[in-house]
């Protein structure tokens, strides 16, 4: 069955088919055609997909970034950025990777921060002299590091896979997302630099950091509280998305710019990406089931043992493997697929699932300003209204930082906190 599904799968997004579909198209066709299970298998994957109760945090976590995104904190946090990074050369790009930085404690998803925050920051850059493939470059590469730091959506749905716990997952991605935010700020830097940008004469003053730390500091704690009843154990992932809800409607009343219209704009907006999330979900487990039934993930597992590859040359083969895939695949249907592909091989050189599972959401990460697919790539070329081979071409320097905090991800274990 696999034979068939894979290769059509491929076909069908060629044909510019929408993922959830070609998914559900090549299994479908790859079942009836194998003639040895009923095409009823289909709707029982579908049903066995969403019982687990971990993903019933995805929906309250999308919710609750979209209720502190649409409010005036959004509006807050960028000011706050700025009054960090407004002194260096090329400011507002470095305020956008700081901005991203500060908003993934509050997504947790690449899609949202592009989009959000392009649409403030990317128009900021180019009334301000910026480069617009410069400005969209930025925005496409930064906004995915709402997927390392946590609370991530992508984390959770690896977790629902590998039975690995959310809490340490989310521990493992701080370290790695933090430096991936330091690598895309030395990319920015490096690039201002070059281009002559300009730099802001106002001299440090610590007080307006502080006022800005304050008006920001509701964001900034929901990553910490969340962080802190995981590692307590004092609630499940399910229960402090819900809590995450009620924090981000208690935060909207306090400042007072939370209206019927702006909460059900909300709830519509998470719904809809909900619903997208687990239309993936239940796609690709067809086509998961189908490849752990022709058993492809042990079978890869013997033919790179019988290569007689290194560790070291697994690692590499791995994530060339993850990369492929994360620019051709969304990454939701991506984890679904590669983890039970992956997980085996993880298992036969000793690597923790928890390095695993940081290390294939950084490589599909990248894979989201990554053409052809790159979804974050679009997003942002689209708002800064220049072409995508514009923009691909301005985000070389962050293809080769974010390649050197892959393979720091990869090869130094001990940056994780279980590593």
């Amino acid at each position: 069955m696999t034979v068939i599904a894979l290769p059509l799968f491929l076909l069908l997004l060629v044909m510019a088919l929408p993922v959830g579909y070609a998914l559900l198209g090549a299994s479908s066709i790859g079942i009836v055609l194998s003639g040895s299970y009923p095409l009823s298998i289909v709707a029982q994957r579908f049903f066995d997909a969403t019982q687990s109760s971990l993903l019933l945090a995805i929906p309250f976590f999308i919710l609750a970034g979209e209720l502190l995104i649409a409010g005036t904190l959004g509006q807050r946090i960028i000011h706050f950025a700025g009054i960090l990074v407004g002194r260096v050369r090329g400011a507002l790009g470095q305020v956008s990777v700081v901005t991203s930085m500060l908003f993934a404690g509050v997504s947790g998803s690449a899609v949202a921060d592009a989009s959000a925050l392009g649409s403030v920051l990317i128009p900021w850059q180019k009334r301000e002299g910026y480069p617009a493939p410069f400005a969209a470059a930025v925005n496409s590469a930064s906004s995915v590091i709402g997927v390392i730091i946590p609370p991530s959506i992508p984390l959770i749905i690896y977790s629902s896979v590998s039975q690995v716990s959310v809490g340490a997952l989310f521990l493992a991605g701080i370290v790695p997302g933090f430096i991936f935010g330091a690598a895309s700020l030395a990319a920015v830097y490096l690039i201002a630099r070059r281009g002559n940008f300009p730099r802001s004469d106002q001299p440090f003053a610590f007080g307006p950091v502080v006022r800005g730390f304050i008006a920001s500091l509701p964001a900034l704690l929901m990553p910490v509280i969340i962080l802190g009843a995981l590692i307590g154990g004092i609630a499940t992932p399910t229960e402090i998305s819900v809590v995450a809800v009620f924090y981000a409607l208690i935060v909207r009343l306090c400042y007072r710019d939370l209206t019927p219209r702006g909460l059900l704009g909300s709830i519509l907006s998470a719904g809809q990406a909900t619903g997208a999330v687990l239309l993936l979900i239940m796609a690709s487990s067809v086509l998961g089931w189908i490849m752990t039934v022709d058993q492809l993930p042990s079978r890869l597992v013997d033919f790179i043992n019988a290569l007689g590859l290194t560790d070291v040359l697994v690692v590499l083969f791995m994530n060339l493997l993850m990369l492929v895939d994360g620019a051709v695949i969304d990454m939701t249907p991506a984890i679904l697929l590669l983890a039970p592909i992956m997980i085996p091989l993880a298992e036969s050189i000793d690597m923790s699932l928890i390095q695993l599972g940081i290390m294939m959401v950084l490589n599909l990460a990248i894979g989201l300003f990554t053409p052809p697919v790159g979804t974050t790539l679009f997003i942002s070329s689209s708002i800064a209204g220049v072409r995508i081979e514009q923009t691909a071409r301005a985000l070389v320097p962050f293809y080769i930082f974010a390649l050197l905090v892959l393979m720091l991800v990869s090869y130094v274990p001990a940056i994780f906190p279980a590593g």
